[in-house]
């Protein structure tokens, strides 16, 4: 007598398929929306890019010896820093008179620039909003990521996405260099789809090629940013603590710390 037949082994081998694709099918689905997400959050962040230079702002530096506040503006193609305030008061009435000279000088300056001249001034000023966009690229392409909760901050629900280094990434420049010693994690409002903060730290040293220096552990960057208008996010807060050796030898610290508030709108009559 059979102890089974061909039909119920069909079925037996069905049931098992069957449970085999409702485990991996979730991961495989998980898998592809933290793809989406992060894709489309970098789509945001070259929106965000391209909208920047229509804003003006504050912006507060600070810094072991106090902080500095100044009012951002562009002016004739790049922007103009204009001192308004130190240690969060406001300045003298004479400081605040010496600042308005050098700003009219400034205007006066940039106005009869020669083309050369404009040129070059808003080219660095382009090599400088290209080099920090190549980087936020790369924090996408450097890492992979994942999905590991979900969470309110600042007033945002958003995703948490751990961010581990992905194995073969070739770094396209020296800054990026330092990315494959990192790991980190980003922050993913749920619906806008814009990053509510990213921080990144180094987990073991990491030669940088042609700058004869090593970054190494205690290195950590994180950026901020905040909507400015229903469809835009641009930079709140911006920290970054580099440990380094130069020539290998000689230890190297450096440190930043930025916030940036009072976004508007630029007015046009600054270009003139």
């Amino acid at each position: 007598m059979r102890i089974f037949c061909k039909p119920l082994v069909n079925k037996l081998w069905m049931v098992l398929w069957i449970m085999a694709m409702l485990l991996v099918c979730p991961q495989f689905a998980a898998a592809q929306d933290v793809a989406s997400i992060v894709r489309q959050s970098e789509e945001a962040n070259n929106r965000d890019w391209a909208a920047a230079p229509e804003f003006d702002n504050s912006e507060r530096d600070h810094t072991k010896d106090g902080d500095k506040t100044y009012a951002v503006t562009m002016l004739d193609g790049s922007p103009y820093e204009r001192l308004i305030a130190v240690n969060g008061h406001d300045l003298s009435p004479a400081t605040e008179q010496e600042q308005e000279k050098k700003y009219q000088e400034a205007v006066e300056e940039r106005r009869h620039e020669s083309p050369e001249e404009r040129s070059k001034r808003i080219a660095k000023y382009q090599a400088e909003r290209n080099r920090d966009r190549t980087m936020l690229q790369q924090l996408t392409a450097a890492f992979d990521f994942h999905l590991v909760g979900e969470r309110m901050l600042s007033g945002h629900k958003v995703y948490v996405l751990k961010a581990t280094p992905r194995k073969g990434y070739k770094p396209p420049d020296r800054d990026s260099q330092v990315l494959p010693g990192m790991e980190g994690t980003l922050w993913i409002d749920q619906k806008a789809l814009q990053w509510v903060k990213v921080e990144a730290h180094v987990t073991h040293p990491v030669g940088i090629e042609g700058f004869v220096a090593e970054v190494e552990p205690g290195t950590r960057f994180e950026l901020e940013k905040r909507p400015v208008t229903r469809d835009i996010w641009l930079a709140s807060h911006y920290s970054m603590k580099a440990n380094a050796k130069v020539l290998f030898l000689i230890p190297h610290k450096t440190a930043e710390d930025d916030t940036f508030f009072n976004y508007h709108r630029r007015a046009v009559s600054a270009e003139k």
